[in-house]
């Protein structure tokens, strides 16, 4: 088994069409089908089932995609570090992110790094959380953060981050006569939440607070990002849920920002690491996240608070 040959099984794989995979690779179309035939005699297993007006993954494809990708990372990352190493790099910390973590608090965190060991490298990957999770287990990854702390076995999880979660309400919005919105007035409205493929413990804890109400939610529309969730509440699509800091760092014009009524339901950024695997790099890195105070102006909001002013971006 050669690279090529994975590289020709991922190009199928994700297009599902050997023609537009040829395209893709830049190479005709018979060498291609020789390439993943060859592979398919290699493994002694059948990948692909092809018909004229299809091509589909078989069983044993679709468990050989789950790794393939990795193969590739890792070969990424082992020219990484010898790239960094060549830049003077000492040590290098590959920290997976999912879900989206607080964004206020990464450039803080990042800087944090770099001022107190400028000599080791760090390297973000941007991944959903089953991704994450064969990351750590796999040492593809170092850390991580996300939403969730149903990690299964082998992963240590810590509760670093609480913010609060908050209504994105469009300008001019009847709900604007609120200081504190009802749970059960927000949802007589649509909504615009995250998609739970791909932000899956953000969109696990949405639902948890939803389901505090018996009332159905109106989902206008699933999203891959809050940013997307912001440019639709400013158009006046609808309502969002999201994380204090998610919304205060949209720069959409024509967004308010309201906390619930009642206690505020708080939404946890967790930390992920291997379980009884910690380098002196990662505990001082773990560390600098526990001693990172909450950013200024974005603190969680007391029900003993009085109201706060609008937040309009």
């Amino acid at each position: 088994m050669e690279l090529r040959h994975l590289r020709c099984f991922l190009a199928v794989a994700e297009e599902l069409h050997f023609a537009r995979a040829a395209d893709r690779l830049h190479i005709e179309q018979s060498p291609l089908s020789r390439t993943i035939k060859e592979l398919e005699e290699g493994l002694g297993e059948q990948l692909f089932v092809r018909t004229s007006r299809s091509t589909r993954l078989t069983r044993a494809g679709k468990l050989f995609l789950e790794h393939v990708p990795r193969v590739f990372t890792a070969l990424e990352q082992a020219r990484d570090s010898v790239k960094a190493a060549a830049n003077g790099f000492h040590d290098q910390l590959r920290i997976a992110l999912s879900d989206g973590i607080t964004p206020s608090r990464l450039p803080a965190l990042l800087a944090l790094c770099r001022q107190e060991e400028p000599e080791v490298g760090i390297r973000l990957f941007e991944v959903p959380l089953s991704q994450q999770i064969k990351g750590l287990h796999d040492d593809l990854y170092d850390v991580g953060f996300a939403q969730s702390d149903e990690v299964g076995d082998g992963i240590a999880v810590e509760a670093v981050w609480s913010d609060p979660l908050m209504v994105a309400v469009p300008a001019r919005h009847p709900l604007l006569k609120h200081k504190r919105i009802p749970l059960d007035e927000v949802l007589r409205y649509p909504l615009v939440l995250c998609d739970p493929q791909v932000c899956e413990g953000h969109a696990r804890q949405i639902d948890r607070v939803l389901r505090r109400v018996e009332q159905d939610p109106m989902i206008a529309e699933r999203v891959a990002s809050c940013d997307l969730m912001m440019a639709l509440v400013s158009a006046g699509f609808a309502l969002g849920l999201a994380g204090a800091p998610h919304i205060t760092a949209s720069r959409e014009s024509g967004v308010v920002a309201r906390p619930l009524s009642g206690r505020p339901p708080m939404l946890t950024t967790y930390l992920l690491r291997r379980e009884a695997e910690t380098s002196d790099v990662l505990t001082r890195f773990i560390e600098r996240v526990e001693g990172l105070a909450s950013p200024e102006g974005v603190r969680p909001v007391s029900p003993l608070e009085p109201d706060q002013e609008d937040v309009e971006l």
